[in-house]
């Protein structure tokens, strides 16, 4: 028995400090790795001037302080001189320096990072920067979806990934692809293709990334960036799409094999524009039913909630209903999580300093500023690590429990470490921290 529960922990990664997947949870250490995280896009583009890298330090010190542990930013910016890929394969060493220091203080401050590798839309390039790049060196484009087809194309995107995963960190001395603070890389934000909504096209694009990014790094997981609208793999999903489709088949793309996680974003105040709140919050409750099934029986991966937020801009907007908008999601994340499924956490859409009203697209969150949305963010932040606790506490114990084949022997370590996590989820289905 000893024996076992030593394999046991060393199946689980004791000791490894990157965040891996086991089945349908995130591990990290040997535990499950439970998060309550945010979305701050801008990080890299403003720490490239010194005088407001103070900014980052100070968003990613509160956010540490309020146990937020994942930040999802980009590391993209593609054209221009000011861009952190000026040309294709021409970099701008100060820009790619101020993203050192991002996953430096992200590092100071036990935050892990989601990676993001370029834009689906024109913001920061973004693929149509990418197109403009092939068209002028003489190749056959037509339109921005060209960005998944065209090999020259393909080609710059390859580059680009491989100069971000194997970048030297000047301040922390580390490849990035050896990067423990990192805990994912992402393909693209959004992706999107109106010139073929099946979503094959964008299918057979992540399954060619997914694999060269994995055959570059292999030790970071992977995510396609996707917001999970359904596609022709699954017409009867389609009903749960808001009305159209973007090109992107969520179950197709994310059952590639080199593909760690699956991700959605909601947003019904921009898709269901017009409707009323009820009707919204409708919406998103029943989008992350749908997709917390197909994670835990079809994809039988982990689901990040990597976008939601509530714009100032909405009509009738005020912070109590902000406030009811992300408790209800957080809610249902925490009761996912809880009840042995697949959510690992949740990512509110965007955590900004003081003083970056430039930067405001109305779903803004200043933490030292908006003390009631920075208390719900708080106590979602100590749920998800309590819960993570518990249904770690300790796995070993449970495992010592399960007698006749393991005593005998005759199971495999992935047997044990399922029943395991089995026995944590059964203690803890009738077991409240939320209090709502």
């Amino acid at each position: 028995m000893v024996t076992l529960v030593l394999s046991l922990v060393a199946v689980l990664g004791e000791g490894d400090p990157f965040v891996t997947t086991r089945n349908t949870q995130f591990v990290l250490r040997g535990s499950p790795f439970l998060f309550n995280g945010f979305n701050s896009y801008w990080m890299m583009n403003l720490a490239s001037d010194p005088s407001q890298r103070y900014k980052v330090s100070d968003v990613l010190r509160e956010a540490s302080a309020m146990g937020l542990t994942v930040c999802r930013t980009w590391a993209f910016f593609d054209g221009g001189n000011q861009a952190l890929q000026i040309s294709p394969g021409v970099y701008n060493e100060r820009i790619f320096q101020a993203l050192d220091f991002v996953i430096s203080e992200a590092k100071k401050y036990n935050i892990r990072l989601i990676l993001s590798l370029v834009n689906n839309f024109k913001e920061f390039g973004g693929r149509p920067q990418y197109v403009q790049w092939a068209k002028n060196a003489g190749a056959s484009v037509k339109a921005d979806d060209d960005f998944y087809t065209n090999p020259t194309v393909k080609d710059y995107y390859k580059n680009h990934v491989k100069k971000v995963l194997t970048r030297y960190n000047t301040i922390t001395r580390t490849i990035y692809k050896d990067d423990a603070t990192i805990m994912a890389w992402e393909l693209i934000n959004e992706p999107r293709c109106v010139a073929d909504y099946s979503g094959k096209t964008i299918h057979a694009w992540a399954q060619e990334m997914a694999t060269y990014t994995k055959s570059v790094d292999n030790k970071h997981l992977l995510e396609v960036g996707m917001e999970g609208f359904y596609g022709d793999s699954t017409p009867e999903k389609k009903q749960f799409n808001p009305g159209y489709q973007v090109g992107t088949d969520f179950i197709s793309s994310n059952l590639i094999k080199e593909v760690d996680f699956a991700t959605i974003h909601a947003y019904p105040d921009i898709w269901l524009s017009g409707k009323n709140d009820q009707t919204q919050m409708a919406f998103v409750q029943q989008w992350m039913s749908s997709h917390f099934t197909d994670t835990s029986h079809v994809l039988k991966k982990p689901l990040v909630f990597t976008e939601f937020g509530k714009s100032k801009k909405d009509p009738g907007y005020n912070v109590n209903v902000r406030d009811a908008y992300l408790n209800v999601i957080y809610r249902e994340i925490y009761n996912y999580a809880r009840t042995g499924g697949t959510v690992g956490g949740g990512l509110v859409w965007q955590v900004m300093a003081e003083g970056m009203e430039s930067y405001h697209d109305g779903y803004e969150i200043v933490l030292t500023q908006d003390t009631s949305t920075s208390g719900l963010i708080s106590r979602q932040s100590h749920v998800m690590t309590s819960l993570g606790q518990m249904l770690g506490k300790p796995l070993q114990e449970e495992a010592s429990s399960i007698d006749g084949a393991v005593e005998e022997k005759n199971v495999s370590s992935d047997v044990v470490v399922a029943a395991a996590w089995r026995g944590n989820h059964r203690r803890l289905r009738g077991h409240q921290i939320y209090g709502v």
